[in-house]
């Protein structure tokens, strides 16, 4: 991230005044209002021993912490379920997640054991637990379940505030409009915020993923997170012009500075009250194709979101958060559970399960026992970490690991419409194994005496490999459907490291290359008689779509917060537009959507 200090209007009289601050846009919007600066200061963490004789009592005053905390909780749940909307929900589930966080979990477990066996005190030893959880979390290869390390952060800062007698910060009788700007918000922080009356959010830290982001998106709220030297340039009252979809964020504009963005502003709420209308309306071209549009969602608290938003149902329910900040792997009932929350929540319509996609060159602590308790090497140490023990190869070789996930997709398949779906397929051979592992799973739940699905649900691959595209005719003799993941296919092909900043700007899933592979790869279902989807990034871009649908795709899912976006964008289409576009091996600079 980048600090100027010159105007965005290049004038004498902006020179001299403006400062401009550029970040991470994760909320889109325009807002000019005055900033209030959240001043925490550090958390104190004093670290000292103690005697024997005072354990007992430490572990009280532990114990008084907690339970301070989660009445905190409690009351901003109140709070929040007296408000209406899909955001609330979404905050009261935040605020449930750090309740539980709180009540008997291995935070807690693992903070007493420090206290009793290393005998430092509360403070300390809550530290102490966080670094290793976020350090468990910050190794995971997947940036939303990374950004969870936020949750363990605040739970943490509020057990040391409380056990320091420090009280928690409060945004009441702010002016109508303010603009937060804080080193870090968190979601007790933003529950505590009214929409109406705050205006946006500008943080210096937070990331695309965070549920700073998630929240501020759910709530409207323009946000810019990752903000680098806001806070100490920034002073209560100052004057900010915040533009959440460009993460860029100017102190002390100019009369000139502010005219140009009330225009934007006033240009944005036009489109933003177009494509509120179009929520509702089918995701239909111009020359009357129709094309369904699903979320890509991995918490529960997405569920609202994708509902509120016109999901045709869940085209991919990743599973790994399951499996993380955990001492033993999850069982079967608790699989069951997790994913009848999902089921159920979309009240019949498909959702299609992603079996574990996790390995490679970093796995959850919990994974990594479980590999060495089955002699497996660690696959961290290989040289090629991505090309390696991961995702579909990591169940075949972990059967025990499949075969209770297994067991617990098709029991929860009878409360509803569900796909099971291969990640890494790259052989007909996989499909074989994982076809006779579904079918060892139902057999051990029939003789439980309990109930499975007939028939079993459909099964699909992942097409995110190269060689899986290569011999899409051959896999789509032996799978009910495709569901084409865009990151991996581009990656595999390009040979690209999305994650390396060096060749990260060569990343293009509209390489002539990666796009005449998803033409094999549909024209391989078409002639199969199988649906196929696109589950990638690609399919929330709205540059890309008219591509997709040129090359004959007619199912996207994505993001629940891009398919108002990309339905407005198919609505515009005809078949002149999408057609040009998918002239793959030509294609068009920007291909041109006719309005």
């Amino acid at each position: 991230m980048k600090i100027e200090n010159e105007p965005i209007l290049r004038t004498k009289s902006t020179a001299q005044r403006e400062q401009i601050f550029h970040g991470l846009g994760v909320s889109p919007g325009i807002v000019i209002g005055p900033a209030y600066v959240v001043e925490r200061g550090a958390v104190s963490v004093p670290e000292y021993m103690v005697p024997v004789s005072r354990v007992t009592a430490e572990l009280a005053r532990f114990a008084q912490a907690v339970s301070k905390s989660v009445a905190q909780l409690g009351a901003l749940k109140q709070r929040v379920h007296s408000q209406e909307g899909a955001a609330s929900e979404d905050l009261e589930g935040l605020l449930e997640a750090h309740m539980r966080m709180l009540t008997g979990s291995r935070l807690i477990r693992g903070v007493d054991a420090r206290i009793t066996e290393h005998r430092i005190n509360a403070e300390a030893a809550v530290q102490a637990v966080t670094t290793e959880f976020m350090d468990q979390y910050s190794a995971i290869a997947d940036s939303y379940l990374a950004g969870r390390i936020h949750d363990i952060s605040d739970v943490a800062n509020r057990l040391i505030r409380n056990l320091n007698k420090v009280e928690v910060h409060s945004f009441t009788n702010l002016p109508r409009g303010s603009i937060i700007v804080a080193d870090d918000i968190t979601p007790a922080d933003t529950a505590l915020m009214e929409p109406r009356r705050i205006g946006g959010i500008v943080s210096a830290l937070g990331g695309a993923q965070s549920h700073t982001a998630i929240m501020a998106r759910s709530l409207g709220l323009p946000a810019s997170l990752a903000v680098a030297g806001i806070v100490s340039a920034a002073g209560t009252g100052r004057t900010l012009i915040l533009d959440g979809g460009e993460g860029r964020v100017i102190a002390d504009p100019t009369a000139e500075t502010i005219a140009h963005f009330t225009e934007l502003r006033m240009q944005y709420r036009k489109k933003r009250r177009q494509l509120y209308r179009q929520r509702k309306l089918p995701a239909i071209t111009r020359n009357g194709i129709d094309i369904t549009l699903q979320a890509n969602v991995e918490l529960p608290l997405e569920l609202e979101a994708a509902k509120a938003n016109g999901a045709q149902g869940i085209g991919l329910l990743r599973t790994e958060f399951m499996f993380m900040n955990r001492e033993t792997l999850p069982d079967e009932d608790e699989q069951f559970e997790t994913l009848a929350t999902f089921v159920t929540g979309m009240a019949g319509q498909p959702v299609t399960i992603r079996t574990l996609d996790i390995g490679g060159d970093k796995v959850s602590n919990v994974l990594r026992r479980y590999l060495e308790s089955q002699n497996l090497p660690d696959s961290g140490t290989s040289d090629n970490p991505a090309l390696g023990l991961r995702a579909i190869r990591l169940g075949l070789k972990c059967r025990p690991l499949l075969d209770t996930q297994l067991a617990a997709i098709l029991r929860v398949a009878r409360l509803g419409p569900v796909r099971i779906l291969l990640p890494m397929i790259m052989s007909v051979s996989e499909v074989h194994q994982m076809r006779a592992a579904i079918n060892q799973a139902r057999n051990k739940i029939a003789t439980r005496g309990a109930p499975t699905p007939s028939p079993l649900p459909p099964l699909g691959a992942m097409i995110e490999v190269p060689a899986a595209a290569l011999i899409g005719e051959s896999l789509a003799k032996e799978v009910d459907f495709f569901s084409i993941g865009t990151n991996d296919l581009t990656q595999y092909t390009l040979a690209i490291d999305r994650g390396n900043e060096q060749v990260a700007d060569l990343y293009d899933p509209t390489h002539p290359a990666v796009l005449r592979l998803i033409e094999l790869t549909v024209k391989a279902a078409q002639q199969a008689g199988i649906d196929v989807n696109i589950c990638g990034e690609m399919a929330g871009d709205e540059r890309c779509v008219p591509y997709l649908l040129g090359l004959g795709i007619r199912d996207l899912s994505m993001s629940a917060g891009s398919l108002s976006r990309v339905k407005r964008c198919i609505r515009a289409l005809d078949d002149t537009a999408y057609r040009q576009a998918s002239n793959i091996f030509t294609p068009p600079a920007g291909a041109e959507i006719k309005t």
